[in-house]
This record gives structure tokens, C-alpha cells and sequence, in this order.
């Protein structure tokens, strides 16, 4: 298959004309973000059956007819792990370009471990092994080798056979539709935006922290997040996660303070040691922001432990009947979270909910029973 290669304004339209006769389009996106905050985007890959473009974002300066095409909502973009490249459309474009298939999402409904990555769907499904040759490309570089270009060109080459393989997979089973609130999730802007005052909540470590100490954490992750999205730098080219705990814990005030913990860097203080010691100072005076959660944490006893076994054992059951892991369909976690009436669960939501999580809710709520047959374990109303 021939690769078109779009890096002039005038191949556009043509684009765009060939998107608009399609039901759905695969996509995917080259970008780098190792020295930046903001992913640099460096080159879109897009293909349906028939036909597949590259398009160079560093040499078309205006692509807004083409993203208007894309973002049609007629036409289903199908990505895998998309997460990344939505960024990057919604960085540019302010909005989600849905409806979205994610191959990665789909494929633990067809026995597939959780989150499995692109190189073993492109193998289980038609029987390739991808090239690594340019897994370390600098994508900003122009020009592209042929190479570099096929090698992009197949990812999306690859999808277009894997999607399609799927959703006859997946309608066989009669679970195609089971995706749909899955999918509608990821249209979510919140999802590609870091709010700077939440910043604080990525930060590992964080449980360990109480009073003033989370207060100053609180405060530096939001310093952190703003300067870093400013200066469009990696927010640990600022700071690493572990000396903002470390900053929480000995709390300086004062420049010659800051000098003195160990690993800072000097250039940190010189340029920033005055801002941080006010933060410190001023996070000092106030509570910290409660830790989600942790008020109303209910500690488990034996009579829980055992409720979560069988509601286990249920997913176990209905697990096997699928054909999936068990841990896909509902970890302890999510059973603990259930119980505990959280409704941000997963099993309240989406194909997990059909599969089992009615029944297990209804379970708890007292509408469904569980009896020992010599047939197995038989879930029935109440």
C-alpha cells in the first residue's frame, strides 16, 4: 500500500475528502515530550481499509480543515491507548475528537490481559512481530527516512486489520455494545488537563504526610505544575517527586535552610529559593486539603473479609463463564470499593456492570441469593 505523505497545505483537502467517505479511520500520533511539558507533535498517522496518509504537523502550520474532518461525529476514531494522543488533539484543538475505539480497552473482552500494549495485539492477531528499528526516533527531525515513515505508516496500517478482527470478535460474543459507556469516558476533558491544585495527588508518598507537612507538599506539587506548564518544562527537570516530600518534611524558610538539604540542586535555589521558602512559610499557617477518603475510611473486619470472599468467588464464576481473568473483571480492590458503597467502582459502570456487577450489588442489597447446588454456585433472586 502506497504511503501518501501530506507536508503541504494543498494536499489537505484531498485528505479530508477521503476521511469524510469513511464510517471510521484509524489513528495514531508521533510526538515528543522528553525535554517539555506539552508533548511536541511531530507527525499524525491516519488510515482505513485501502489507503494511508502521514501527515507532517511541523511543515502544515493550519490543519484545522483537517482536525474539522477527523472530529466529525459520524466517523469512529480507533486508537490504541489512546490517552497520549487525545492530549495532543485536545491541546490543540480544545476538544475530543469522539466517537473513540481503543483497541487496548476492548481487548481484555477477548481474553486479553489488562492494558495489554500495541507489538502483542499486532502478534495474537496477525501473527507480526513490529520492528523496533525506530523506537528511539527524534520524530522532529526532518526529513524522514522511507523507513521511518513506513515504520510510522504501519501502526495505523496494523489497527485498521486489528479493529476490524475485533468488532467481529466482539459482536460474535454479542459484547460490542458493552464498550460503549467505556469509551464515552474517555471524552472526559479532565482527563487531559492536570489541574495544577490537584497536582498533589500524583505524588506517591503522599499518606505518609499529615499537618503541616501535606500542607507544604500541597503547596510546592501546585508550584510545581504551574512553573512547569509556563516554562513548558518536565515537571521533574524542576523537581523530583521525592525532594518535594523531602522540602515537606524539613520545611525550610529560610535560603540558607534550602542550601542545606541534601541533592537539591543549586540552580533550584539560586532561581527559585525564595518563591519556595515563601511557599513553605505560607503553607505552614493553613490545614492541608483533606486526603479523599481518609475520613471516612472504614477499617475492615473479618465480616467484611469474608463478604469480599464471596463476592469473589461470584466473579471467579462469572469471570470463567467469559472466558477472562478474573482480576479484569473486578480486582479486590473493586470488590472492597463496592462494598464500601464507592460509586466511582468500576463495577458500577460500563461492561463490567452487566457482567457482574448487577448481580453483586444485588447481592448486597439483599435482592439476589447465593446457594450451594450440585451443579456449582447458583446466584438467583431473592
Amino acid at each position: 500500500m502506497s504511503i501518501q505523505y501530506i507536508d503541504s497545505p494543498d494536499q489537505i483537502e484531498n485528505l479530508c475528502r477521503q476521511i469524510a467517505n469513511e464510517p471510521w479511520i484509524a489513528l495514531d500520533t508521533e510526538f515528543l515530550r522528553e525535554k517539555t511539558y506539552y508533548p511536541k507533535f511531530c507527525l499524525l498517522q491516519i488510515a482505513a481499509p485501502g489507503w494511508v496518509a502521514c501527515v507532517d504537523p511541523l511543515a502544515i502550520t493550519d490543519l484545522s480543515a483537517l482536525f474539522e474532518a477527523i472530529y466529525q461525529p459520524n466517523i469512529v476514531k480507533v486508537l490504541h491507548s489512546c490517552r497520549q494522543d487525545l492530549e495532543i488533539f485536545y491541546q490543540i484543538t480544545g476538544k475530543i475528537p469522539g466517537p473513540i475505539f481503543d483497541t487496548q480497552i476492548a481487548a481484555p473482552l477477548l481474553g486479553f490481559q489488562e492494558n495489554p500494549g500495541y507489538a502483542m495485539l499486532v502478534s495474537s492477531f496477525l501473527n507480526v512481530n513490529l520492528s523496533k528499528a525506530h523506537t528511539r526516533t527524534d520524530w522532529s527531525e526532518r526529513p524522514l527516512s522511507a523507513d521511518q515513515i513506513q515504520y510510522a505508516a504501519d501502526d495505523v496500517i496494523y489497527l485498521c486489520r486489528i479493529y476490524t478482527a475485533m468488532c467481529e470478535q466482539l459482536a460474535a460474543l454479542g459484547r460490542l455494545h458493552w464498550l460503549e459507556s467505556d469509551f464515552a469516558l474517555l471524552n472526559n476533558p479532565e482527563l487531559y488537563q492536570l489541574s495544577p491544585e490537584n497536582a498533589w495527588l500524583k505524588i506517591r508518598g503522599k499518606n505518609k504526610l499529615t499537618g503541616k507537612q501535606l500542607s507544604i507538599m500541597q503547596s510546592l506539587s501546585e508550584w510545581r505544575e504551574r512553573t512547569a506548564q509556563q516554562e513548558n518544562k518536565p515537571r521533574n527537570w524542576l523537581m523530583q517527586d521525592d525532594m518535594l516530600l523531602e522540602l515537606a518534611k524539613l520545611q525550610p524558610v529560610t535560603l540558607a535552610e534550602l542550601a542545606k538539604i541534601r541533592n537539591i540542586n543549586e540552580r533550584t535555589v539560586n532561581r527559585y529559593g525564595k518563591a519556595l521558602c515563601a511557599l513553605v512559610e505560607e503553607a505552614r499557617q493553613r490545614p492541608p486539603k483533606p486526603m479523599a477518603g481518609k475520613e471516612n475510611a472504614v477499617k475492615k473486619n473479618q465480616q467484611h473479609e469474608a463478604i469480599l470472599d464471596v463476592l469473589s468467588a461470584v466473579v471467579r464464576i462469572r469471570a470463567e463463564e467469559n472466558s477472562l481473568n478474573p482480576v479484569i473483571l473486578a480486582s479486590r480492590k473493586d470488590l472492597e470499593q463496592l462494598l464500601f458503597g464507592d460509586e466511582d467502582c468500576l463495577l458500577l459502570h460500563g461492561w463490567r456492570y452487566n457482567m457482574a456487577g448487577r448481580e453483586l450489588q444485588g447481592l448486597l442489597q439483599g435482592d439476589y441469593s447465593l446457594s450451594l447446588k450440585p451443579e456449582g454456585v447458583v446466584i438467583s433472586a431473592a
